[in-house]
């Protein structure tokens, strides 16, 4: 069966079934105003314990963590001190009779939906964290705590889904990968994973549960696969394979410090796309040199109502200072479609995607936009911040979103604040519109991010979450490449740079075509950016652009895919 291959790697080993205990709505209703206070102590307390527990664990010199997984549990104790959960959970108990138990899995479970609604992948996987401090609070509140008791050193982990506390109290010497019905390529299994350099596959579905304890399992980190039951031939194909992969990744760990330059000397940019300052570890851990797409919208979220401008001062300063002054590009605020704040309603669409959304927003709430700008601005000063804006159709909302930076610049100079006067502009590149009038745009601003995954959704009338048609989405469909080649030559033609920020930009199978039209940066995420460099440095410009010439004259995606296989064999 197939899967998402999440942190790369081989596995095999014996199938360790990994179940919780469920709790459920027990329905109870509470009688009076004495339930309701013991109710809402309980639920206090058990919130107060969780938090306990943490800071307990984060001292536990027996459980070893690193960075990721400290980033981990500072993010639990976070969304446990959420004013709005307490309040809503506390809404439950006193307005509605529930039980603290009842409050606190209705409560969990709307709020992990919401983020599993965005169809940004980064933040919908933030689900995970929602759900698992509902769990904390409920073990606290009914003093049950699940255990791993794990033997031997190759327990290939069998769950349904693994949460961000499960993968960080795991004993991670004797587990050999991990294996999961649910999850995405930014879950915490994927993260954890990724950090300790086990493979793992994840979104498997409903096939993985007819594993059984102690069944033989292959687990193919990279591909995706999950093999239950293998005869001898394939283990032994799967234990070469295993030798292979430990000598290239032995190769692309000596390549963190190693400049992207191609074999005739063209210096390509590595950048990677975050949420927040925590991200940044990862950049420079995997050799990334700064940021191409900061998402600012993970700030908005989780509240009830607008971060105020110094809330959002301190986020980008401290994105700014741990940048350590390499170029980080921060998205302003890009929400609508999916993304929706429950501090702000927009009124129901027939096709939000198409509607009101990211910079239309921002045009037309110019108050909360410049608030934002003026954030960033100020923070440009303890770092090298770029600003971009989203969604961009036409020149005319080039130009207001420019008016806006003035205005918020004025505002600055006017109360004596200091900011960056020096600041770049740019935009994303993902409506047709856009990439057809690259050559209008490009008079406009200081640089392109060319954003593919709606670039393709929107050129080719597909759906990329619909499973139905998912097989027509590619960004080698011929009118996407002739789209991107169309943006990268007049972004030069006017002497600015252009990035690539969507998925397009972690494929391998893409790297060389890209490079062959002229990207000036890639920017993905930090963990493939290994790889992407292993491609560049291997290959010179010339070989990329004779690629790109062969390409554009093409017919199909299968036609082009095939070709791009060939290359890189």
């Amino acid at each position: 069966m197939n899967g998402i291959g999440v942190s790369p790697g081989i596995s095999i080993g014996k199938a360790y079934l990994f179940k919780k205990t469920e709790i459920s709505v027990s329905g109870n209703i509470l009688e009076n105003d004495e339930d309701k206070q013991i109710e809402s102590e309980k639920f206090k307390k058990a919130v107060s314990d969780s938090i306990a527990g943490i800071e307990a664990f984060k001292l536990n010199k027996s459980f070893p963590t690193d960075r990721e997984e400290i980033e981990i549990l500072e993010t639990q104790i976070e969304f446990l001190s959420d004013p709005q959960i307490e309040s809503d959970v506390l809404d439950k108990i006193n307005n509605e009779f529930k039980t603290a138990g009842d409050a606190v899995i209705e409560v969990i479970a709307a709020a992990a939906q919401m983020l599993r609604n965005i169809e940004d992948e980064y933040i919908s996987a933030r689900a995970s964290d929602i759900q698992d401090i509902g769990n904390r609070i409920l073990n606290h509140l009914n003093n049950n705590f699940s255990a791993m008791n794990l033997s031997g050193k190759d327990n290939i982990v069998i769950a349904e889904d693994i949460s961000p506390s499960d993968t960080i109290t795991f004993d991670i010497t004797k587990i050999a990968g991990f294996a999961t019905i649910l999850g995405g390529k930014t879950s915490h299994t994927a993260i954890i994973a990724k950090a300790k350099g086990i493979p793992a596959v994840v979104g498997c579905g409903a096939g993985l549960a007819k594993i059984e304890e102690n069944d033989t399992v292959i687990i193919d980190g990279s591909t995706g696969e999950v093999i239950i039951r293998p005869d001898q031939n394939t283990i032994k194909s799967y234990i070469e394979k295993q030798k292979i992969f430990a000598e290239v990744n032995a190769l692309l760990k000596t390549l963190k410090n190693i400049s992207p330059i191609t074999t005739d000397g063209h210096k390509i940019n590595l950048y990677a796309n975050i949420s927040s300052a925590v991200d940044l570890g990862q950049v420079f851990e995997n050799g990334g040199e700064g940021v191409g797409l900061l998402r600012s919208e993970l700030l908005f979220m989780g509240r009830t109502s607008f971060p105020n401008e110094e809330e959002q001062f301190q986020f980008y300063k401290q994105v700014a200072v741990n940048s350590g002054n390499n170029p980080v590009v921060v998205r302003t605020l890009d929400i609508g479609g999916d993304k929706h704040l429950p501090y702000f309603k927009i009124p129901p669409e027939t096709n939000p995607f198409l509607g009101y959304r990211a910079i239309r927003i921002c045009l037309d709430q110019k108050e909360i936009f410049i608030t934002q700008l003026k954030a960033i601005l100020r923070a440009g000063i303890f770092g090298k911040l770029k600003i971009m804006f989203p969604m961009i159709c036409n020149a005319d909302e080039v130009k207001q979103a420019k008016g806006c930076v003035q205005e918020a610049m004025e505002e600055l100079t006017t109360s004596g604040i200091e900011f960056d006067r020096n600041t770049e502009l740019g935009i994303m590149i993902e409506i047709p519109s856009a990439a057809l009038m690259a050559d209008i745009l490009a008079k406009e601003v200081d640089f392109f991010s060319i954003g593919t995954n709606d670039l393709c959704q929107y050129t080719l009338a597909v759906d990329r979450m619909n499973n139905k048609i998912s097989e027509l989405y590619t960004h080698f469909n011929p009118g996407v490449l002739r789209l991107i080649y169309n943006v990268t030559e007049q972004a030069h033609k006017h002497k600015k740079h252009v990035g690539l920020c969507g998925e397009m930009a972690s494929d391998p199978l893409a790297t060389l075509l890209l490079l062959g039209m002229g990207l000036d940066e890639f920017s993905m995420g930090a963990a493939s950016i290994p790889a992407i460099k292993n491609i560049i440095i291997r290959n010179s410009m010339s070989d990329a652009r004779e690629v790109c010439r062969k390409v554009m004259k093409m017919e199909n995606s299968v036609t082009i895919t095939s070709y791009l296989k060939e290359v890189m064999r």
